[in-house]
């Protein structure tokens, strides 16, 4: 055997993990491909030396890539633990496929690893006739957890915890919680930040982070090191938390009951899924459309977008309707049809950067009534410096074009660029905080109005002026 033949034969095998993952850490094409073809291959012991290694938010990716025929080959050779670690990366849509795919008992046995905040969030995706099977296959301290946590309502702080939480009495030491956590193993939350100083009653009196535990000694007492906590009401809804975590820049945060007794904790990575999750809907509400995921079918999208684009169809006929108002004037002047897309265009555009920045502005809670007045008079004053520096540009452009018409159609089309840009701040602004005072999400419906209104109100300044000035 030559020399190279042996070197080739001694090779380290390739890191998996670094062969699937591209420098900017997305899974590469040829990984995927991979992938692919072992599931058509029916070789399951190549996919699980494929999936082992890999990071379970890597896996969800990888489910993400594939057709839900390749995903069902793949699903039955994951590692329990982690396919336990990978449902809850899992898109929606995906997971409830997935779920479907998986026998119950191999399921009971996987959201066994999970914190009690994740295996509730996978059983709530569960058919009923499931989620009974699997649940009863579980040991009844997990069993018991998942039923609690689903008790509580759907985005709110007590869906969000994890059960699992490490609390001490404030009568112990700094040795007395080591010994404590050392002792109790498997029992502790899996991630945790904090130790919660708790009284008789197992109510919050403070918090020690695990940094600051270490480094003191063994005697110190517990109540020494202890700092004010701040505690999440069970009900409080998500959003409401996610913002009291950025605001305060928490890593993690006790949850309370009504009695105000300890019942869990969120952590920070929980928070940011919320952040990323409320970001998410804000953009595609603005847009008018529905959370789609790469599993989302042909018809769901469509039952998604259809709704949305029949409200702009009415409104569009809305705006063709002022149109007609004005057929007289387009007819004795054919340049006003050229113009008029431009002062609507021009003014939906306006409406819809106001709108995003009052909208971001409402969701990170940096506008209130405190200050909305102020917010309206600056975009008010945006409105009319961008009309002022518009307005001449298309005014002279317009006026050099149509010369030989009439040159006081540049004044027509100056003057309603202004007008429209000022309606435009002012729906911007408008539309979204009058429906946050109704109670209201301001994403919803926002967009569709905003451009309706500056449609409507562009036409009739421009076809209006038009028909003042120049017949």
């Amino acid at each position: 055997m030559s020399s190279t033949d042996s070197a080739l034969l001694n090779a380290p095998e390739p890191d998996i993990e670094h062969e699937a993952l591209g420098e900017d850490y997305a899974l590469t094409p040829a990984f995927v491909e991979k992938v692919i073809d072992a599931a058509d291959d029916g070789d399951g012991l190549k996919l699980r030396g494929l999936l082992e290694d890999l990071h379970p938010a890597d896996v969800a990716d990888l489910m993400g890539f594939l057709t839900a025929e390749h995903r069902a080959v793949v699903v039955l050779w994951l590692p329990p633990e982690l396919l336990a670690e990978t449902l809850p990366e899992l898109d929606d849509g995906i997971r409830e496929e997935v779920l479907e795919r998986v026998p119950h008992g191999t399921l009971a046995e996987a959201l066994q690893e999970l914190d009690s905040d994740d295996a509730a969030a996978v059983v709530e995706d569960l058919e009923d006739d499931q989620r009974e099977r699997v649940l009863a296959a579980m040991p009844e301290v997990d069993r018991a957890a998942i039923e609690s946590s689903l008790g509580y309502e759907e985005d709110s702080a007590g869906r969000l915890m994890q059960r699992e939480v490490m609390a001490a009495p404030q009568f112990w030491s700094v040795g007395d919680t080591i010994d404590h956590v050392r002792a109790q193993g498997e029992e502790l939350p899996e991630l945790f930040f904090d130790i919660y100083v708790v009284d008789p009653l197992n109510r919050p009196v403070g918090g020690v982070a695990i940094s600051r535990l270490l480094r003191a000694p063994r005697a110190t007492p517990l109540t020494d090191l202890m700092e004010p906590v701040t505690e999440i009401d069970v009900s409080q809804d998500q959003e409401e938390v996610a913002y009291i975590f950025e605001k305060y820049h928490l890593i993690s945060a006790p949850v309370i009951d009504a009695a105000g007794r300890l019942v869990g904790q969120i952590t920070v990575d929980d928070i940011v899924n919320i952040i990323q999750e409320e970001n998410r809907e804000d953009i595609l509400r603005l847009a008018g459309v529905s959370d789609e995921g790469r599993g989302s079918s042909v018809p769901e999208i469509v039952r998604g977008r259809v709704p949305w684009l029949a409200v702009n169809l009415a409104t569009a006929a809305i705006g063709a309707s002022v149109i007609g108002w004005f057929a007289g004037t387009i007819e004795a002047i054919v340049a006003l049809a050229i113009l008029m897309p431009i002062v609507s265009a021009i003014g939906g555009n306006a409406g819809t950067q106001a709108l995003t920045v009052t909208v971001r502005a409402l969701a990170t809670r940096e506008l209130n009534s405190s200050n909305a007045r102020r917010t309206f008079v600056r975009e008010l004053a945006v409105g009319l410096a961008n009309g002022l520096i518009l307005a001449p540009l298309i005014g002279l452009a317009a006026a050099l074009w149509f010369r030989g018409e009439d040159w006081r159609i540049g004044l027509v089309i100056g003057a309603a660029m202004i007008l429209n840009l000022l309606v435009a701040a002012t729906v911007g602004v408008l539309t979204p905080l009058t429906l946050s005072r109704l109670k209201q999400d301001p994403a919803v419906s926002s967009a569709v109005f905003v451009t309706a209104t500056t449609d409507f109100f562009g036409f009739l300044i421009f076809l209006g002026l038009a028909t003042v000035v120049l017949l």
